[in-house]
């Protein structure tokens, strides 16, 4: 009489977590809605808001529009990393950034507030996240899914 021992049980590998809605939420939409806001309230985005004294004796003055970029830039950064996610909620990430995208267009041209440099700055953000987020899935999935040898 043989006798046969039970195998290990099988373990379901997920190749993702489930993160919220909130999660696929585009990072650039902070300084855009910021951007809005401080328009909106009639705000100068040229204005000096901190100077700040150099050594070799010069004033490196900050503005509000400087502000909006350095944090935008941050935030790209922070874009392109999600971007090397796989998964379902990546489509829905690259979709929110498109809209994103969209709107930040439509505001640049039909908005007189928006139609600064500091506004087209934060849009080309908005830009090279939609084309560095497909860029960088398309890449990663090529590699993951590679056919012939």
């Amino acid at each position: 009489m043989a006798m046969t021992e039970p195998g290990p049980e099988k373990r379901t590998v997920r190749r993702f977590e489930r993160r919220g809605l909130i999660a696929a939420v585009p990072l650039l939409v902070v300084p855009l809605l910021a951007y809005v806001a401080f328009a909106g309230a009639g705000a100068d985005f040229d204005a000096s808001r901190f100077d700040v004294p150099l050594p070799s004796g010069g004033t490196w003055r900050i503005a509000l529009g400087d502000i909006l970029l350095a944090l935008g830039l941050g935030l790209l950064f922070f874009e392109v990393l999600k971007a090397t996610r796989t998964g379902g909620a990546t489509v829905i990430d690259h979709a929110f950034s498109m809209m994103v995208f969209v709107v930040c267009l439509i505001l640049f041209l039909i908005w007189n507030a928006a139609a600064t440099s500091t506004f087209f700055l934060l849009m080309l953000m908005a830009l090279i996240d939609v084309v560095a987020g497909f860029s960088v899935t398309i890449n990663a999935a090529r590699r993951d899914y590679s056919v012939g040898g």
